[in-house]
């Protein structure tokens, strides 16, 4: 897939102000500091688009980028530590909770886990509420460029088989660096593939 055009829409706190369900949405979230800004920006080829910070908790709302004039990136807060207060993160979650239960045109999230730390319990956590909730998701391991291959190999073994303790079912996985633009080509071409089978699906209706 080439990126022709990627620009901001719009930011909102509520699913009711987000822009109508007519296009496939792909939204990414993750625990704060993961490198999910940096991620979209490597996948989208703008450097700017999302906001990067050394801080979490910098994305703070649900964020819309329109790709291509044809799909939707949403930038979702971070879950897990950020340096806010308890009344912040629990109005995130229940946003978070709210658009993953209500955009009908959620075609699938990408969970992002750092490929440098072993399985985290908030991450397990989500994505068993992804599952509880049957929404369509892929895991995204990050900074592969900070620790040799070898070792983000055995990390995301680790974190798989740990899934399989709970899991019949593995999703699909993508390892990629920011830096090294890792990743970048099958992710995008993942969202091509579902985007072809939408379109196929809409012309056999």
């Amino acid at each position: 897939m080439v990126i022709r055009d990627a620009r901001f829409i719009c930011s909102n706190t509520q699913v009711a102000l987000c822009p109508e369900p007519a296009l496939p949405e792909y939204a990414f979230i993750g625990r704060s500091n993961v490198g999910k800004s940096s991620l979209i920006n490597m996948l989208t080829g703008r450097s700017g688009l999302a906001k990067t910070s050394s801080l979490p908790g910098k994305t703070q709302l649900i964020n819309h980028f329109l790709i291509n004039e044809q799909w939707y990136l949403v930038d979702l807060p971070g879950y897990g530590y950020a340096r806010v207060s308890k009344e912040s993160r629990a109005n995130w979650a229940k946003m978070i909770r709210a658009y993953l239960e209500k955009r009908t045109n959620l075609s699938c999230v990408f969970v992002l886990i750092d490929s440098r730390l072993p399985p985290q319990a908030v991450d397990l956590e989500f994505i068993t509420m992804l599952g509880e909730m049957s929404v369509p998701f892929v895991l995204v391991f990050t900074k592969a460029d900070k620790q040799s291959g070898s070792r983000t190999a055995q990390n995301v073994r680790t974190f798989l088989e740990k899934m399989r303790e709970t899991w019949d079912e593995l999703p699909r996985h993508f390892v990629t660096s920011a830096v090294g633009r890792d990743g970048r080509e099958e992710v995008l071409g993942f969202i091509d593939e579902v985007n072809q089978q939408l379109r196929e699906a809409e012309g056999n209706a």
